[in-house]
C-alpha cells in the first residue's frame, strides 16, 4: 500500500518574494523533491492546506486529524510548520489508532536552496515504514514520540523531553 503525504504548509513549501521581500504559499515542492530525491516509493499526495503553523486553528487541526482518520493508508507523513508541530501531533495521537504517523518539517524554505527539508521528508518516509504505529516528529536525522518532544526556539532544533 501507498504511503499518505498530507501536505499542511509550514516553511517546506515557503516561497521569497524578491520584491516584497515577504515568504508566501504557491504550490507544494513534494513531487520535486520526491524526483530529485530519486524516491522509488508509492506515494498518495494531498494538499489539506497551505499556511504557517503559527496561523493553524484548532479547525485547522481537526481537518488534519479527519483526514488521518480517512485515509485507507495506515502510513502517513505530514508535512507542517516547526512552530506548532508538537500541537498538531498531540491531537492526533489522541484520536488515531492503528496508523503511523510523522510529521516533519523544515528551518529553511526549499525555495532557498540549502533547505533541511529534502532530508527530513527522507528521513520521514524511512521512519513511517520503520516504526510501529503511533504518532511521531522527525527533524534533521532524529525521531521523537510526539510526546517527548519540543522545539527549542533559542537554539533552532527539536530537542527531547520527558513526557
Amino acid at each position: 500500500m501507498a504511503i499518505r503525504i498530507l501536505i499542511t504548509g509550514g516553511t517546506f513549501d515557503k516561497e521569497y518574494d524578491e520584491i516584497t521581500g515577504q515568504l508566501f504559499f504557491k504550490d507544494t515542492h513534494i513531487g520535486e523533491m520526491l524526483e530529485l530525491g530519486r524516491s522509488r516509493l508509492q506515494v498518495s499526495i494531498r494538499t489539506v492546506m497551505m499556511i504557517d503553523s503559527l496561523d493553524m486553528t484548532e479547525e485547522d487541526r481537526e481537518l488534519i486529524l479527519q483526514n488521518c482518520l480517512k485515509v485507507p493508508e495506515n502510513q502517513i507523513v505530514i508535512t507542517h510548520g516547526t512552530d506548532t508541530m508538537v500541537d498538531t501531533a498531540r491531537v492526533l495521537a489522541t484520536a488515531v489508532e492503528g496508523k503511523t504517523i510523522v510529521l516533519t518539517g523544515a528551518m529553511i524554505p526549499w525555495a532557498f536552496g540549502s533547505s533541511d527539508g529534502l532530508f527530513n521528508l527522507g528521513s520521514a518516509l524511512s521512519l513511517v515504514q520503520a516504526l510501529p504505529p503511533g504518532v511521531y516528529i522527525a527533524m534533521n536525522g532524529q525521531f521523537w514520540e510526539w510526546n517527548r518532544v519540543r522545539k527549542n526556539r533559542e537554539l533552532g532544533r527539536f530537542e527531547e523531553i520527558e513526557p
